[in-house]
């Protein structure tokens, strides 16, 4: 019992790592809306997701040794980041779509606060069975 509720509130700390550095990219692209030259970066958040959980191997540079260049477990290396495709031409090459990123931004926004909201709901129901009521 204890290890599938570990196992469950590792997953949603996963998740929520990832969510949070999925919305530092999408700010850095709003931020960036008017530099010329900037290519909008964003994640494939299910596929860092299964890599951050185990499921799937991280693909990349090979070890020599352990500890060698190897990614830290729920972080985002750069073969899971992708450039935004360009909506429309622009002189300035710049791949910011401003409608784009705010409904990025806004839907990652409520689907971290729903990780937050599942996270504490596990919280107060395992204090609620160690309390015993």
């Amino acid at each position: 019992m204890l290890d599938r509720l570990t196992n469950a509130l590792d997953f949603q700390a996963q998740a929520l790592t990832l969510r949070a550095e999925r919305q530092r990219l999408i700010a850095s692209n709003i931020a960036n809306a008017d530099t010329p030259g900037y290519q909008a970066r964003d994640m494939d958040f299910a596929a860092a997701l299964r890599q951050a959980t185990g499921e799937v191997k991280p693909t990349g540079l090979a070890t020599s040794a352990a500890g060698h260049l190897s990614p830290d477990r729920g972080a985002t290396s750069e073969a899971q980041l992708r450039y935004a495709a360009p909506s429309m031409t622009n002189l300035d090459r710049n791949t910011v779509d401003m409608d784009r990123e705010r409904a990025s931004f806004a839907d990652n926004s409520v689907k971290y606060e729903a990780t937050l909201r599942f996270i504490n709901s596990n919280v107060s129901t395992m204090l609620a069975a160690i309390k015993g009521q």
